[in-house]
């Protein structure tokens, strides 16, 4: 939704100030300085993006529209699910966690938590690094080692739509210049025209500039920006996972294996300590 309002300002607010100044909307008609702009705007984007990063571009907006995936209800089923899976490996041994880690989409445990499970990415990270654990990796330092590359390298991949996007928010300026060059050229072959005729035509070139620098400013960098939000936002539910497996394999007890993962969090996103507690005592027992 903040995309949406954000957007229709921007719109309302250059235009209705156009209008405001008496300026006439047929003048901003210029389609072909829009072909120009556009046209060069998608070939460049093209040319500079690999394969499966045009293909999420097509859902740019509506990720935009939509937002981060994990709302604060999320983050507490995450941290709940965590403690569960906690004290089970302390009560029972890691070895009882083996059938959930296998099989996590028939797991007792994970059944419980139905946002995590649909987070396919997140299930086999979480999954691996456990059964790495079952198998006797025990050293907290290398683990996280990996794990920091594991997640530089996924957050990297969240990042190359925003990164497209801005590359595009960036160009797009200058391929209006262009566009406005070109108006001017097209001027200079009319220079005998009256000076009515030169001023729509001088007019009709600057549109191009106009054009590229507000579409640059106000829809496509702050387009880019609102993805990057969205992939951080991706990159705080690994954090908390990170964080929850370290303290457990450092021999934290599970309350405080969470209460760790819980501080990994950003404070809009972040269920309270009471709030945890009261939700991980709320929890069936899992043999």
């Amino acid at each position: 939704m903040n995309f949406i309002l954000g957007a229709i300002i921007v719109i309302a607010s250059v235009l209705g100030g156009y209008v405001a100044m008496h300026g006439k909307l047929s003048a901003l008609n210029q389609p072909f300085e829009l072909v120009i702009i556009g046209g060069a705007a998608l070939g460049a984007f093209i040319i500079s993006n690999q394969k499966h990063v045009l293909k999420r571009s097509l859902k740019a907006v509506g990720i935009a529209i939509k937002g981060s995936r994990h709302k604060k209800q999320d983050f507490l089923e995450l941290l709940s699910m965590q403690y569960q899976v906690y004290k089970l490996a302390r009560t029972k041994g890691m070895l009882a966690l083996e059938q959930h880690v296998e099989n996590p989409h028939e797991s007792s445990i994970f059944s419980n938590y139905p946002h995590f499970v649909k987070e396919h990415h997140a299930v086999i990270f979480f999954c691996d690094y456990l059964r790495m654990i079952t198998l006797g990796a025990d050293k907290p330092h290398e683990i996280e080692a990996l794990m920091d590359e594991e997640l530089e390298v996924h957050h990297e991949d969240e990042l190359a739509l925003s990164h497209a996007f801005q590359t595009m928010s960036d160009g797009i300026p200058a391929l209006g210049i262009v566009a406005a060059v070109l108006g001017v050229i097209k001027t200079m072959g009319a220079i005998t025209e009256p000076p009515e005729v030169l001023g729509r035509l001088i007019g009709g070139a600057l549109v191009g500039t106009f054009l590229g620098v507000f579409l640059s400013y106000g829809y496509i960098g702050p387009l880019a920006n609102a993805l990057k939000g969205v992939a951080d936002s991706e990159a705080r539910y690994y954090l908390c996972l990170k964080v929850g497996l370290l303290a457990h394999l450092s021999g934290c007890a599970p309350a405080i294996s969470v209460e760790y993962a819980r501080k990994a969090l950003e404070p809009h996103l972040r269920p309270t300590f009471y709030e945890v507690e009261e939700a991980v005592n709320a929890l069936p027992s899992v043999a």
